[in-house]
């Protein structure tokens, strides 16, 4: 499989969405943290916050491994995306499934770490003919129809973290799957950043005015999955056992 960032595709699906003004005014742009297979955590959100057909929904990565729902996960987010709503980004999970599928080799490192979840969530999804018995669409959609980043005109989306001293499309990748979220000062875009990857014992986001981390670690007994809308700052979240609470971003610790 070859990578493609299909980024000039989904901006102008997100152009096509937000065209008049009265989409824009009615639009809320709506970051989901680290799902990780937790299907129950995610159908809670969507009916509880709820989202609308108007929002546009930014995943930022890691739908899978670990939790015990990969395949429907994925499936809800295709379903989600076909319709012009999603923007999905790719974690350094998605990238690991990636490789197993390619490499025979990295498939006991992926299983290790949340992989082996995945695979049996497939055993039971069905219709699933592609390789490692997870079906094509799948496989396009994590091949080609995710992100490296997404920007707004006041956010940066990754998946982990960016350094604030190099423009957002020459980032290495060390930074946008695998480093640790380190609460960095304000991008030189002047944009603030929004990420995930980092889980947060506390089960609550944390950052600054520059820098926003929203995985709550939902595939942990204590996690929960965080909903942010980035602009008014309100966020929702919900857990495997579909409790649900809301906050504010103002009210959360800011290191």
């Amino acid at each position: 499989m070859q990578w493609h960032s299909g980024l000039r595709t989904v901006q102008r699906v997100c152009r096509r969405r937000t065209g008049n003004n009265e989409l824009k005014m009615q639009s809320r742009v709506l970051a989901i943290g680290d799902i990780h297979g937790c299907r129950a955590a995610l159908e809670t959100l969507a009916e509880l916050v709820p989202f609308r057909g108007t929002d546009c929904l930014i995943g930022l990565g890691d739908y899978v491994d670990r939790g015990p729902d990969s395949a429907a996960v994925l499936a809800w987010l295709i379903d989600r995306q076909e319709s012009g709503q999603l923007v999905a980004l790719r974690g350094n999970h998605e990238l690991m499934m990636l490789d197993a599928a390619r490499n025979p080799v990295a498939r006991d490192g992926w299983e290790s770490v949340g992989g082996r979840e995945t695979l049996e969530s497939y055993q039971r999804y069905g219709n699933s003919n592609g390789p490692l018995g997870v079906p094509e669409a799948h496989w396009r959609f994590l091949n080609d129809q995710t992100l490296p980043y997404y920007e707004t005109t006041t956010h940066l989306f990754v998946h982990a973290n960016a350094l604030p001293e190099i423009p957002i499309s020459q980032q290495p990748d060390a930074m946008l799957y695998w480093e640790r979220w380190n609460c960095p000062p304000r991008h030189m875009s002047g944009k603030i950043l929004v990420c995930g990857h980092s889980g947060l014992r506390s089960g609550r986001p944390a950052g600054n005015a520059d820098s926003i981390c929203i995985d709550t670690a939902v595939y942990r007994n204590s996690g929960w999955l965080t909903c942010l809308d980035v602009d008014s700052g309100e966020y929702w979240q919900a857990n495997q056992q579909r409790a649900f609470r809301t906050g504010w971003i103002a009210d959360c610790e800011f290191p």
